[in-house]
């Protein structure tokens, strides 16, 4: 394993990487993790994009060295700014989790696609997911970097009616530490400033969700809690992960579940 040392808007973030030659298959073995891809093919989930078009979803997900890699087969500005997004899409998990931390790792590419103006480079990872449109009902951990304001965005949140926590600028901020519980907002809730984060340098991010039912659920980033929010308004569902509007690589897709609830308070001391 290497580490490597990169700046983004002048913080110095370090990062475990493992080299190729270390993890050819992009699957790294956890202990009491299972596993959900498997490197080879969708064994486990199926894919879904706006038009319907099962062949252009193929096209949209591709595989490639063990590794999920979104619009791999697309050529570079598709529907770019169109105001059609018909590649917009999920790969969803088969089966429904409840109690469970859920971890990835992902990287930007070059490709950029559909209403990218819009939102710069976007995608995600959903959770409880009680539908399967595009875009479905559920909880998302925002995967986004506005290269425009050179901003990190990933960590969060984008539901309703979540009961989070933050400061008078909308960001979240841990009780602890000053955070002020908000009931039920909608839409963008903003993760911590300031999270440390690789953008467009070829580095893996490492993404990590914590969710209890419909009690609780932590975002970390790179190690670090970056939002937190209670009483959520589903209590299990499938996962899913997002292509929209940017090339993305995931990686070292992985779960561990839960039969018991575990305090919050467990894993917001790390």
């Amino acid at each position: 394993m290497t580490l490597a040392l990169v700046t983004l808007g002048g913080i110095f973030v370090s990062s475990p990487m493992l080299d190729a030659a270390e993890n050819p298959s992009g699957i790294v073995k956890e202990e009491g993790f299972t596993p959900l891809f498997n490197g080879l093919n969708w064994d486990g989930w199926y894919l879904k994009i706006k038009n319907g078009d099962a062949e252009m979803a193929k096209r949209v997900f591709g595989i490639e060295n063990g590794i999920v890699h979104v619009f791999k087969d697309l050529p570079d500005a598709f529907q770019l700014n169109a105001g059609t997004n018909d590649t917009h899409g999920m790969v969803y998990t088969n089966k429904k989790y409840s109690k469970f931390i859920f971890k990835f790792d992902y990287k930007w590419g070059k490709k950029v696609f559909n209403n990218f103006d819009q939102f710069q480079y976007d995608a995600g990872c959903y959770y409880h997911v009680v539908d399967d449109k595009i875009w479905p009902k559920g909880i998302e951990y925002q995967v986004r970097f506005d290269h425009l304001k050179n901003k990190n965005h990933t960590g969060d949140f984008w539901a309703d009616g979540l009961e989070w926590y933050c400061d008078a600028n909308n960001t979240f901020v841990l009780p602890q530490e000053g955070g002020v519980l908000k009931l039920g907002q909608k839409g963008e809730h903003l993760a911590l400033v300031n999270s440390q984060a690789h953008a467009l340098d070829d580095q893996w991010n490492q993404c990590e969700v914590i969710v209890i039912g419909d009690q609780y659920v932590i975002h970390k980033l790179n190690g670090q809690i970056v939002n937190y929010a209670t009483k959520l308004p589903y209590q299990e569902g499938k996962i899913g992960l997002q292509a929209e509007t940017a090339e993305i690589f995931y990686r070292n897709i992985r779960i561990k579940e839960f039969a018991d609830v575990i305090p919050a308070e467990v894993f917001l001391k790390d």
